[in-house]
């Protein structure tokens, strides 16, 4: 089978004791700008920003810039007056603090073997540092990326949620192009990869450290009993299941940042780009992921809610893409009013009832349906238009 197999980093790939190594991070750190700003004045400002940062929500700002809006007005600097001492502290001094981690020869030897299986081996470590202290814990795992073709690794610069919000893992598969495929995702803490991968309908094994108690109906083991799972599992029953309403909720709200991270990481002049003639260009898809959920995902909502077994006309809304030009429209603009409708929409959802999700209506295509039944359509419509803009930037 192919598999996308998502592992975590800290504890997981590596061992880390984060009480110990984050302090000795900061005191470093802030004993390296000194010079700059007053060590006790750079660790609050640190800490409080990163704080900000793991609570964040939005999906227009990136973890890295809503931790840069908060971080260097609280120093008195411009980011950029800063940015080169901070890259020649990555560069030079954090490698120092590679003793209080120690690797893992079993996670070396599971990886090794995943890639050779043909599989896709991503980390998804919680995404509150910068790449290159990211990319260099890989390598003090012996795992570096120079080596290992990780098909994504999750940082603070790309990513837009935290593991502290459910839609962390959605915005992943997100950065995965949505695959249909089987996916596991391993983790050795509960709290951060398990529960909240399994509320979204990812399927996990957890890589349980040796102290905890077992957890009753979770795969779990250390790496033998992970490689046997992996041998023995049917492809099936590792496919993502997001038709709960929990599930769809979140990723519905990972949709705009996966846009977001889209537009920051591909130049402008590539979000016009059509892979073949009758393909849309990333401007296009998003228009028409704004115009849908304004016209027709909101509506639609409001009308099953209101009206007993409504009736929900289906629309046909390619030929908006030339009717309104969508090729000639601002990408910025239109994608800050796509947050508009998309937050309208999982606002709206957020706060109705369990019986609420199953009222029922009539389609003129589908023919009797729910509301969930519908909001699962909308998923698969963003999952379907996220692969298509990847492929038109590709």
């Amino acid at each position: 089978m192919t598999l996308n197999l998502l592992l975590d980093l800290d504890d997981t790939l590596i061992d880390t004791n984060l009480d110990s190594f984050l302090p000795a991070y900061f005191k470093k750190l802030a004993g390296f700008m000194a010079n700059r700003v007053p060590p006790q004045q750079f660790v609050q400002a640190l800490m409080r920003s990163t704080q900000i940062m793991y609570d964040s929500k939005r999906a227009d700002r990136s973890l890295e810039q809503v931790f840069s809006d908060h971080f260097y007005p609280a120093l008195g600097f411009e980011q950029n007056e800063l940015a080169d001492a901070l890259n020649q502290f990555y560069d030079e001094v954090f490698p120092t603090l590679s003793p209080l981690t120690a690797q893992r020869p079993e996670a070396i030897e599971l990886v090794d073997w995943a890639f050779s299986k043909g599989w896709k081996v991503s980390i998804a470590t919680d995404p509150l540092f910068p790449r290159k202290a990211i990319l260099h814990r890989l390598r003090w795992a012996g795992l570096a990326p120079e080596k290992y073709p990780f098909s994504l690794v999750s940082d603070f610069h790309h990513f837009h949620f935290a593991k502290k919000s459910l839609a962390f893992y959605p915005e992943f598969l997100a950065r995965l192009e949505w695959q249909d495929e089987p996916v596991l995702m391993v983790g050795d803490s509960l709290e951060r990869d398990i529960m909240p991968s399994q509320q979204v309908g990812l399927p996990v094994f957890w890589l349980k450290p040796k102290e905890f108690a077992r957890h009753d109906g979770l795969p779990q083991g250390g790496f033998s009993e992970l490689r046997n799972f992996l041998e023995t599992a049917d492809p099936a029953s590792l496919k993502v299941n997001y038709s709960s309403p929990a599930a769809a909720l979140q990723f519905l709200q990972a949709t705009p940042a996966a846009i977001h991270a889209l537009m920051q990481t591909n130049p402008m002049e590539s979000w016009k780009n059509h892979p073949a003639m009758d393909e849309w260009s990333l401007l296009e898809i998003l228009c028409h992921l704004r115009d849908v959920d304004a016209e027709v995902n909101l509506p639609r909502v409001e009308a099953i809610l209101h009206e007993e077994n409504a009736f929900i006309n289906g629309q046909p809304t390619d030929q908006w893409s030339l009717e309104r030009n969508y090729a000639g429209q601002d990408a910025v603009s239109s994608f800050e009013r796509f947050i508009v409708e998309r937050m309208k929409l999982v606002e709206l959802l957020a706060g109705i009832s369990p019986a609420e999700w199953v009222r029922h209506a009539r389609h003129s295509f589908l023919g009797p349906t729910t509301l969930r039944e519908l909001v699962e359509f909308m998923v698969d419509h963003d999952r379907l238009h996220i692969r298509q803009a990847s492929a038109a930037l590709k």
